[in-house]
């Protein structure tokens, strides 16, 4: 296995597991509990975070901007969604 493929995998197992916490934390009826899962997703999300920084510096996770179009048509979709 080389370091893109280390990496990618990397990716792909800490969105799953952000998943995973996710569901836990608001599912949880411990507070305490509660607040410990979600510690461990906002670490997980720094981790998909620099990971993400690594793949695309190295060329191996491209990003297309969206065009602006795209961009305001979901600002007003959800914007009209508020309460």
């Amino acid at each position: 296995m080389n370091d893109q493929e280390r990496i990618t995998d990397l990716i792909l197992s800490e969105k799953k597991m952000s998943g995973n916490y996710d569901a836990f934390a608001s599912e949880c009826v411990n507070v305490q509990l509660r607040d410990e899962f979600l510690k461990i997703l906002d670490q997980g999300h720094q981790t998909q975070t620099d990971l993400f920084q690594a793949a695309k510096s190295r060329g191996w996770y491209q990003v297309e901007p969206a065009p602006a179009s795209k961009v305001s048509e979901a600002y007003n979709k959800f914007n009209a969604q508020k309460p």
